[in-house]
C-alpha cells in the first residue's frame, strides 16, 4: 500500500563514498532541476537514484546493501523505480544486472546523459558550474579533473573513472564564481590527482595557473587542496601557497606506505629517501604547512619488518593528520595477482597501532595551540556548542573547534577569530576574541 505522503515524481537522489560522488550527485541534480525535475537529496521521493561507490570491499557492501534496502521498498510499494550509477554500477554492471535485476536500470560513471534520458530530463550541456549543493552551505568540493593515469598496484579507480582528464582554467573560474554567488566561501579542490592537473590540457602540470586564477574570485576565502600525488608534485603550487592567504596553508597526500619493497610492488614511482626529502622541501618551502596522509597497511608481503619502518616512520614525521586502512584485494587490480597473505586481524592490529601513534601525536601537537589565536570558520550547531574548523583543518576528517554556545552566539558560514583554551587528541576548545 502506498503512503499518502509521498510526492509523485519526486527524484530522491542517494550518495555513497567519497567527496567525488558527491560532486557527480550535485552536477546530476543541477541537470534535473534545470529540465524542471522535482529533486531533492536523501529525502523522500518515489524515484530513486543511488549514486554508488565501488573502491573496497566496505564500501561496496554498503553500496550492495542500499539497493537492497531501496529494491525492498520498490517491492513494498514504497518507491515506484530505483536507477543506479556510479563507480559500483561502472565496475560491475554485468553481475549486477544478473544478480539484482530489478533494478529498473544500471548507468556507468560516464554515462549521465543515458541516466537523465530515463528521468526524463534533457543534458544541458551550457550548464557550467549549475550544481545543487548538498554541503553545507559555506563550503563546497570543486572537482578540478576525472579520472587517472597512475598505474598503482592496488587501486581500481581507474577501472571506474577512466584516464585523467583535466578541467579548463575558464569553465572552473565559472564555476567557482557560480559557487561565491551562492554564499560559498572555501573551495575544496579534489580530483584523484591534482598533481597531474593540466598536463593533458596544457603540456605541463599546471595546478599553480589555476589556483592563481581561482584567488581572484571574490567572496572566496579558503582553497584547500586535497588528494596530491607524490611522484612529480609541482613545486611551484607551494610559491602560490606562501603568496597568497586565500590558499590554506594544507595538503592532502595519501603516501599509502614508506617501506621501499612496499612501494614498489605497489608500483608508486618513489622510494623512503625520496618521499621524506619531499616533504621536508614541503616543511621548508610553508613553514606552518599542515600535511594530512593516509596510510595502508597488511598489503600482500608486508612482512612485520615492513611495518616496523613505517611505524617509526609515523613517529618520525609526526604527520599533522593522518588516517590508515587495511589493504583490500580488488579484483582485476595489478595486486590482485599476489596472494593477500597477511591476516586480517593483523591488518587490524596495525592499522589500529598506527592510529594509537597518530592520535598521542595529534594530541602532543595541539596542546602546542593552547593560548594561540585562530580564524575560524562556523560548519554548524551541535548541542551546546559552535563547531568550527582552521585552514589546516577538513571537514568530516581532521580536527574540530568547539565553542561554548551557551555564552557565545555565532552564525554557521561566518567566520570568527579564536583563542584556544584546551585541546584533546582531535578536538580543540576556543573562545570568541573577535
Amino acid at each position: 500500500m502506498r503512503t499518502k505522503s509521498l510526492k509523485k515524481n519526486r527524484i530522491n537522489v542517494v550518495t555513497l563514498g567519497c567527496s567525488k560522488n558527491v560532486y557527480d550527485s550535485e552536477v546530476l541534480m543541477g541537470q534535473l532541476k534545470a529540465s524542471g525535475k522535482d529533486v531533492v537529496h536523501e529525502e523522500e521521493g518515489n524515484i530513486v537514484v543511488i549514486n554508488t561507490c565501488g573502491f573496497i570491499n566496505n564500501a561496496k557492501e554498503e553500496s550492495i546493501n542500499t539497493i537492497l534496502e531501496f529494491m525492498q521498498k520498490k517491492e513494498d510499494g514504497e518507491v515506484d523505480k530505483v536507477f543506479v550509477t556510479g563507480c559500483l554500477s561502472e565496475r560491475y554492471k554485468p553481475d549486477l544486472e544478473k544478480e539484482i535485476p530489478n533494478v529498473d536500470q544500471y548507468f556507468g560513471t560516464t554515462e549521465l546523459p543515458g541516466l537523465l534520458k530515463a528521468l526524463g530530463a534533457d543534458y544541458k550541456h551550457e550548464l557550467i558550474g549549475e550544481r545543487l549543493t548538498t554541503t553545507p552551505k559555506n563550503y563546497a568540493y570543486l572537482k578540478i579533473a576525472e579520472g587517472c593515469d597512475r598505474p598503482c598496484s592496488f587501486c581500481a579507480i581507474p577501472l571506474m573513472r577512466g584516464k585523467h582528464k583535466s578541467t579548463p582554467i575558464e569553465d572552473l573560474v565559472t564555476e567557482a564564481e557560480k559557487l561565491a554567488a551562492k554564499g560559498v566561501k572555501e573551495l575544496i579542490l579534489i580530483a584523484q590527482d591534482l598533481t597531474y592537473y593540466g598536463l593533458d590540457l596544457y603540456k605541463k602540470r599546471n595546478l599553480a595557473e589555476l589556483l592563481e586564477a581561482l584567488v581572484k574570485v571574490e567572496g572566496i576565502e579558503w582553497i584547500r587542496l586535497h588528494y596530491a600525488f607524490p611522484t612529480g608534485f609541482p613545486m611551484d603550487v607551494l610559491d602560490v601557497m606562501n603568496r597568497e592567504p586565500k590558499i590554506c596553508n594544507y595538503l592532502d597526500i595519501p603516501l599509502q606506505h614508506i617501506s621501499d619493497a612496499i612501494l614498489k610492488s605497489m608500483r608508486r614511482g618513489t622510494t623512503k629517501e625520496k618521499t621524506t626529502k619531499l616533504l621536508q622541501e614541503f616543511r621548508a618551502a610553508v613553514p606552518d604547512i599542515t600535511i594530512r596522509t593516509t596510510l595502508i597497511v597488511g598489503y600482500p608481503g608486508e612482512t612485520e619488518a615492513d611495518y616496523q619502518i613505517l611505524k617509526q616512520w609515523v613517529k618520525d614525521m609526526r604527520f599533522e593528520r593522518l588516517g590508515c586502512f587495511t589493504y583490500s584485494h580488488e579484483e582485476n587490480t595489478h595486486a590482485y595477482t599476489l596472494e593477500d597473505d597477511v591476516p586480517e586481524e593483523v591488518k587490524q592490529e596495525r592499522a589500529n597501532e598506527i592510529m594509537e601513534i597518530q592520535s598521542q601525536i595529534s594530541w602532543e601537537l595541539n596542546q602546542q595551540k593552547i593560548g594561540k589565536t585562530f580564524k575560524v570558520v562556523i560548519d554548524r550547531k551541535e548541542g551546546n556548542y559552535f563547531v568550527g574548523r582552521t585552514e589546516f583543518d577538513s571537514p568530516d576528517v581532521d580536527n574540530e573547534v568547539l565553542i561554548d554556545a551557551t555564552t557565545t552566539y555565532l552564525k554557521t558560514g561566518e567566520f570568527a577569530t579564536v583563542k584556544i583554551t584546551d585541546a584533546a587528541d582531535f578536538d580543540l576548545y576556543a573562545e570568541v576574541i573577535s
